[in-house]
């Protein structure tokens, strides 16, 4: 900077939808007495509207193309915050251009909304202190922090898969992707932890990061990690944290007092200065993806970190995403194989169940009931699987063929049966007249239990009295949900213990630790659920895993369906068996011959994955090309179909301006489909629709999308529009 090329102005990002505004920073103008020591990385309070906004210092400028009259002054420093370091504003960066979206969209919901929401003008003290203060008081309380060191638990003695797994990742230097693939119960943890003794005792300064796909998976890790390292600071990171403690651990993360962070995808945009590992567990998990705002992927966004700062990762999995799998197969990742169980366990022993002319109870097999009233009978604990939560898919009418469609979605309203408390509650509700239309009352054969639930948009409504077009007053439920079953269950097996794990009953804060501790515990014989029950959980005494309908992700429109579905089987199985005792997994099916059920049966990852792949190459579908989706909602299917169909004329001027300028070696690679509705077409009363562009070259696919998106932002009509790379559904 010279005396006379002041620095004037900062260029600050905004949490706000730059695809639309055209912009990823705004500029404000700088006093050097006022607002003194801004620099990139800052996080600050600026003027919009009639309020404030936190916004973050992405770079400062001598000049701006905007009239200096409209340029706002900045207001200043956000107070106590710790300036963002410059690892985290390349990751940052990196993740805005990839995914086409401002930085200010990244980088803003990455950070907790307690210590994003601006301070009343006359705060007391800063919110950012107070975090500090909370995760000191918190750290010292939390299970594992300076025990006796005769307390702790014995680490298990490595096998030799376990101990060549370590040697190979205690030997990496720099940036490398290691896939730990093992079959389920081989010890993946353990070696995990393991190597991250090493990483941490080698720099006091050092951090490690473990990423994990599901909430409930968190207490169980954070449990291992506090009696490993014991003293060593902890922090944990998902959204169902309180916003006080979820602040404390995200500030203890950035400002490196936090050594170990645990936590759910959005912990992979958590500031680490002192980062120098990371683990992404069953990193084949769809739930890396997020689905709302900026559709990124953490696993993907973990690789990159680690490739900008240098370091290794960790990916481990029983069944690798077909993009991992790939990447090893052409040698860009190592694959280190624990092909064995640990302590002498065998594999469960996997038997499809054909369902064709047998006669069912509560959807269960008579091989499938006989089977569980012999491992209950032995002691031993039985999980029936079933990856649909509420007690019916579906309410309808025989007389008229009436189905309980939701109003605003292309979906059925699920039948959800309420606790005894809850109901009691409605009806107290609705007797005060503060729910409810003045029709609504009590409905028959006891139905105040009961509620239908939109799984989509959320609406929902009491199960009515009698059907709304014939007056039908012998409603049915179709098909099984997990409440249903597990009422089913226990008609089945009275006395048995059964407990049910699903998202409803983990939407209550501490449920889901409830009937984990308790099935460990070996107080539950009978466990019910979803996939929330399928992947890292060790239940020691489960010998026998029932899998009710397998048969959702064979013929499904979209072609990552069976990957899925072979992942969520083999992981749902690798719940049995995990002592010495013998262990069962029953699939219930009624396609007994497909290909995905031998290859289950023989615990083939490998000739499975390798199968698919030939699949997709012969087909031309990922990990073989590269996609992005366009989706469109409007209040009209025709609105969205038409402002697509002027996307895709945009999209082809593009490509066809590109080969006149000489640049035509790109144009070829990418191609530009069809509009056509979404599978689920209509969500919260908006029609939705979707554009799929397909390119063989990813640069071009960028090249092309960078292009395309201004002249997205110029199109007329009143559709809502967002932009997916690298889409997980289609």
């Amino acid at each position: 900077m010279t005396a006379d090329r002041p620095i004037r102005y900062a260029r600050v990002a905004l949490d706000l939808p730059a695809a639309q505004l055209g912009a990823s920073w705004f500029d404000y103008a700088l006093d050097a007495a006022s607002t003194p020591g801004i620099e990139p990385g800052c996080w600050v309070l600026v003027p919009w509207g009639n309020g404030r906004r936190v916004g973050l210092v992405v770079g400062l400028a001598h000049d701006s193309e905007v009239d200096p009259a409209k340029i706002r002054p900045l207001i200043g420093l956000l107070p106590g915050a710790p300036r963002a370091p410059e690892s985290w504003l390349r990751l940052v960066r990196f993740a805005a251009d990839y995914y086409h979206r401002g930085l200010g969209e990244v980088a803003l919901p990455a950070v907790p909304k307690l210590l994003r929401t601006p301070p009343a003008p006359k705060a007391r003290g800063s919110v950012f202190d107070r975090a500090r203060i909370r995760f000191g008081d918190r750290a010292g309380s939390r299970p594992g922090s300076a025990p006796d060191a005769g307390a702790l638990p014995a680490s298990p003695e490595p096998n030799e898969a376990q101990r060549a797994a370590l040697a190979e990742l205690e030997s990496l230097e720099g940036f490398a992707v290691a896939l730990v693939h093992g079959v389920t119960g081989s010890g993946k943890t353990e070696v995990y932890l393991r190597w991250l003794a090493t990483v941490l005792a080698r720099d006091p300064a050092a951090q490690v990061l473990l990423l994990v796909p599901e909430i409930a998976l968190t207490p169980q890790l954070a449990a291992q990690v506090a009696a490993r390292f014991p003293g060593e600071p902890m922090a944990v990171l998902h959204s169902d944290l309180p916003d006080g403690d979820r602040a404390a651990d995200w500030l203890a993360a950035a400002e490196g007092r936090a050594r170990v962070v645990i936590g759910t995808r959005l912990a992979v945009l958590a500031p680490m200065p002192g980062l120098a590992a990371i683990v992404v567990d069953e990193e084949h998990d769809p739930s890396y993806k997020q689905q709302e705002g900026v559709r990124y992927s953490a696993r993907d966004l973990a690789i990159v970190a680690a490739s900008q700062r240098g370091l290794p990762i960790v990916l481990g999995s029983a069944t690798p995403s077909l993009e991992t799998w790939l990447a090893v197969r052409r040698g860009r990742y190592r694959r280190l194989a624990l092909p064995e169980r640990i302590g002498g366990a065998a594999l469960p022993r996997l038997q499809v169940l054909d369902l064709r002319g047998k006669t069912l109870r509560h959807d269960l097999a008579p091989a499938a009931v006989e089977a569980i009233g012999e491992a209950i009978g032995r002691g031993e604990q039985a999980l029936v699987f079933i990856n649909r939560r509420g007690y019916a898919p579906v309410l309808s009418c025989d007389q008229c063929g009436w189905l309980s469609r939701c109003a605003d979605c292309s979906a059925y309203r699920v039948m959800h049966r309420l606790s005894a408390s809850a109901a009691a509650g409605r009806q107290t509700a609705a007797a005060r007249g503060s729910t409810g239309a003045p029709n609504d009352g009590p409905p028959a054969r006891g139905a105040s239990r009961y509620r239908l639930v939109c799984h989509h948009c959320g609406a929902e409504q009491p199960v009515p009295r009698a059907c709304p077009e014939c007056g039908n007053i012998d409603l049915k439920g179709l098909g099984q949900g997990t409440q249903r079953l597990e009422e089913g269950l226990a008609e089945l097996f009275p006395g048995a213990r059964i407990a049910r794990l699903d998202r409803d009953v983990a939407s209550r804060r501490g449920a889901a630790r409830q009937v984990l501790d308790a099935a460990h515990a070996g107080e539950v014989d009978i466990l019910v659920g979803t996939q929330m029950l399928a992947k890292g959980h060790d239940f020691r005494r489960l010998s026998l895993v029932v899998a009710v309908d397998c048969d959702g992700g064979l013929y499904a429109a979209d072609y990552r369906a069976p990957e899925r579905l072979f992942a969520t089987l083999m992981q749902v199985s690798g719940r049995a068996g995990r002592d010495a005792r013998a262990s069962r997994v029953l699939l219930q099916t009624r396609f007994p011959e497909h290909p995905l059920f031998g290859y289950l049966e023989r615990h083939d990852y490998e000739g499975f994955a390798d199968a698919q792949l030939a699949e997709r190459r012969e087909v031309g579908l990922p990990p073989w090309r590269f996609q992005a989706l366009l989706r469109a909602e409007a209040a009209g299917q025709a609105q969205a179909l038409a402002f697509l169909a002027d996307a895709r004329a945009a999209g082809q001027a593009v490509l066809d301006e590109a080969g006149e300028r000489g640049a035509g070696q790109a144009s070829p690679a990418v191609t530009l489909l069809d509009p056509v509705p979404m599978a689920m077409s209509r969500l919260a009363g908006r029609e939705r629709a979707q554009l799929l562009v397909e390119s063989d070259s990813r640069p071009a696919l960028h090249r092309f999308l960078a292009a395309w998106l201004p002249r997205l932002r110029e199109l007329p009509g009143n559709a809502r529009w967002a932009l997916d790379v690298d889409p997980a559904e289609i």
